[in-house]
């Protein structure tokens, strides 16, 4: 894994060509969309308060395969898919200097409930990569049953709630939170701490 080549916010800023940050993501999601597309405007904002000059974000969501189960279940699964559909991103858009691939996933232990988590990986064009873990919750048993069979996540939360595509909007989180947090906001921290490689202060270093 490289690191950059310029430190702090310069780093991202030397991303942007002609005032625009071109970004692809490894989805056609529309809550992976506005998941990114709400990080970058709060980068977007946070630069500009700072003296940088403002970018326009252009976000294109692509056909990626992940690469692993359609449930990934435990740590490295969901990692990989991620990586896997970040890399995907990255071939299919010639343009973008950042690819993310965003992966939710699974993991049971013995005496806890179903937790459901979620990983990002960016990648960008010069070798540098950034990745960076949800915050997790608990699945209730209802939803746990229909994952253990087979099920993805979102198609056991439609099924058990009588919705229809629910993940595509405010996902389990959203359901099972009651609208506190929906699945956008639960990957938005996500990306932004997955952005650390190109917002670290100068002299930060990362591990090959």
């Amino acid at each position: 894994m490289n690191e950059p080549t310029n430190s702090g916010p310069d780093h991202l800023r030397a991303l942007v060509q002609d005032g625009v940050l071109n970004v692809a993501l490894g989805s056609r999601s529309p809550a992976k969309l506005a998941a990114v597309a709400a990080a970058f405007a709060l980068v977007g904002e946070r630069l500009t308060a700072t003296g940088y000059n403002p970018f326009e974000l252009s976000l294109e969501g692509v056909n990626a395969a992940s690469g692993v189960a359609d449930q990934p279940w435990g740590e490295a699964d969901t990692r990989q898919g991620a990586l896997n559909r970040a890399e995907a991103a990255l071939a299919a858009g010639p343009s973008a200097q950042l690819a993310l691939g965003i992966e939710a996933g699974v993991v049971e232990e013995p005496g806890w409930p179903l937790w459901t988590f979620a990983w990002v990986v960016i990648l960008g064009r010069d070798g540098v990569r950034g990745a960076a873990r949800s915050a997790t919750f608990a699945v209730p048993e209802q939803l746990a049953a229909g994952v253990r069979s087979g099920l993805e996540l979102g198609d056991a939360l439609d099924a058990a709630y009588g919705l229809r595509r629910a993940k595509d909007g405010p996902g389990a989180v959203g359901v099972l939170t009651g609208g506190l947090v929906d699945r956008p906001e639960l990957y938005r921290t996500a990306v932004l701490l997955a952005l650390t490689p190109w917002l670290q202060p100068r002299g930060a270093t990362f591990l090959a």
